[in-house]
């Protein structure tokens, strides 16, 4: 069965789970900031497609993580199960692929 939560995209989030639930455990910086990511498993689930292409499965979400160095950042995400996608159209941003496929990026904010 596809497990989510077990993906790299709840490893680089940050947080730590806070509690397990049946469908996966929400991911937070705490158990009261007062907000949190939560995955789910989906038996029908097909992976999508990056980047996408008419007819092929979409993404279904898409996550923008902001961190402090890109190579750290990219080398730690790899080391957790994912994996740098072959298209990347940006040369700031690093797409990745967690292990089901979802595309999400790491980037630097530049602006602060």
């Amino acid at each position: 069965m596809h497990q989510p939560w077990r993906t790299s995209t709840s490893d680089c989030s940050g947080g730590p789970s806070t509690r397990t639930r049946p469908t996966g455990p929400p991911v937070a910086p705490s158990e009261t900031a007062g907000h949190n990511l939560s995955f789910q498993t989906e038996p029908n689930y097909v992976r999508p497609v990056w980047p996408s292409e008419p007819g092929e499965p979409l993404m279904m979400l898409h996550l923008d993580l902001e961190v402090d160095d890109l190579e750290e950042a990219v080398a730690y995400a790899v080391e957790v199960g994912a994996q740098v996608a072959s298209f990347q159209p940006q040369e700031d941003v690093r797409v990745m692929l967690d292990p089901a496929g979802h595309p999400f990026c790491l980037y630097v904010d530049t602006e602060d």
